[in-house]
């Protein structure tokens, strides 16, 4: 583990640099011959970029992966799916657990980093994630192997299985099918299965220790309350007007049942969110379900989740903050709890950076891209979304990116899992002391 104090690399750049080295060993792996099926090398920049979006659990790829990877490709695929859903520094926690050492305060320090926790007495948290994960994912390998047995067989049905069970749990957006979802879009067993895998990975698991330890502090934190509400109503809104701008997906009324229908618009309403498994081209989608799916990936999941976005306390407390501003009240609150001032200007803040770095992402696609000319300004910002947001849906622009175009989605997809304030922090040098003065202070017209 990589010593702060002697080296002088702050937390920020420390995680940072630690991504950087899991993408660049799975990009070693993956241009080995014997991680293609045809045995030939992968270009770099093809494993650069599956690497990246495996580690950063986006999904977006430059080549099929059911065709292109051999069984050691995929095998990579999918460890690095792992790391990056749970983190590298919860393995590296664990290691130290295992092997019995303390672990130096620098070690401490980068894990509750890593993990977006509040103090060190939260690294508790860290086996409860190993545990659940773990047990939530052989769950959802044996519930999907029951689907896959008949159709595959006992060897591939328990791969496929295991695979889509990381995939989904850990929201990465990498299927073995070659078409994600979409041949299984008469399977509600099977959709129902990823559907609440996809959802366990996005609670975060400071909502999951809530959840379970309900039973003995009957009280859940303010964190958890907002987290779940704000996912619950943005999930109903989100389902519903899918449900009337894709008419309940009737252009596939012949193909699917009112049954069938029903549960793909609610799987709709939930993959968008950094979860990047689809059963309907969203190219299919028209245009207020093109935008509210935008809208879904910028949001994403919940904080110290596998999920990616802007997170929905992010949005949730910002929404909170504008109704109170607008009813003339000084304080955000929710359930007899006050918001820190603190945390609504670190919200203010991620926000307005995301959109930032988003607007400039998007000019550059728009400029340098090959756009088609049945499609409009959507089709590149789709694409910078679903790679901040790790979601990994795409309208078809990423086999055809360019070299600035392939940096610069990997660049987002980066951004978007590691997290924008770690990457920034990083890139500007932030110092968390504080100047021993402060300015007059002086107001101005806004608005």
């Amino acid at each position: 583990m990589i010593n702060l104090n002697k080296r002088h690399l702050s937390l920020p750049k420390a995680l940072t640099l630690g991504f950087l080295i899991i993408i660049l060993i799975g990009t070693v792996l993956l241009t080995l011959p014997l991680s293609t099926q045809s045995g030939h090398s992968t270009s770099a920049m093809t494993a650069l970029f599956t690497a990246t979006s495996a580690t950063c659990v986006t999904g977006l790829t430059l080549v099929n992966t059911a065709l292109h990877w051999s069984l050691f490709g995929q095998l990579v695929i999918l460890v690095l799916m792992e790391i990056g859903g749970l983190g590298f520094m919860t393995f590296t926690v664990i290691l130290f657990f295992f092997m019995r050492r303390r672990l130096r305060l620098s070690t401490r320090l980068l894990a509750q980093e890593s993990l977006n926790l509040e103090n060190l007495s939260q690294l508790s948290l860290i086996r409860l994630i190993i545990v659940l994960a773990m047990i939530i994912q052989l769950t959802g390998t044996a519930l999907l192997f029951a689907d896959f047995y008949p159709r595959y067989g006992l060897v591939r049905g328990l791969w496929f299985s295991l695979f889509h069970a990381v995939s989904a749990f850990c929201n990465a957006g990498f299927d073995l099918f070659g078409n994600s979802l979409e041949s299984f879009a008469n399977d509600p067993y099977l959709l129902s299965v990823m559907a609440a895998l996809i959802i366990a990975g996005s609670f975060g698991f400071l909502v999951w220790q809530d959840l379970l330890l309900y039973r003995k502090r009957h009280r859940l934190s303010l964190h958890t309350k907002l987290a779940m509400g704000t996912g619950g109503i943005i999930t109903i809104i989100s389902a519903i007007i899918y449900f009337f701008s894709e008419n309940n997906l009737g252009q596939l009324s012949h193909q699917l049942s009112a049954s069938n229908r029903f549960m793909n618009t609610i799987f709709m309403a939930i993959t968008p969110r950094t979860a990047g498994l689809v059963t309907i081209p969203y190219s299919h989608l028209s245009i207020a379900g093109i935008a509210i799916t935008m809208f879904l990936m910028f949001v994403g999941g919940t904080p110290g989740s596998t999920a990616g976005g802007v997170k929905t306390t992010t949005i949730g407390l910002l929404a909170l903050q504008s109704i109170a501003t607008l009813r003339g009240r000084k304080d955000t609150e929710l359930n007899h709890r006050r918001f820190t001032q603190e945390n609504v200007l670190r919200a203010l803040t991620l926000i307005f950076v995301a959109i930032t770095i988003l607007a400039i992402a998007i000019l550059i696609l728009a400029a340098t891209q090959p756009i088609p000319k049945t499609s409009g300004i959507e089709y590149v910002t789709f694409e910078a979304l679903a790679a901040f947001g790790t979601s990994g849906i795409s309208l078809g622009l990423t086999p055809h990116l360019t070299l600035l175009g392939k940096v610069l989605i990997m660049a987002l997809m980066f951004i978007g899992r590691v997290g924008i304030f770690t990457v920034m922090f990083s890139i500007l040098n932030a110092d968390h002391k504080q100047k021993g003065y402060r300015y007059p202070e002086e107001s101005v017209l806004v608005g």
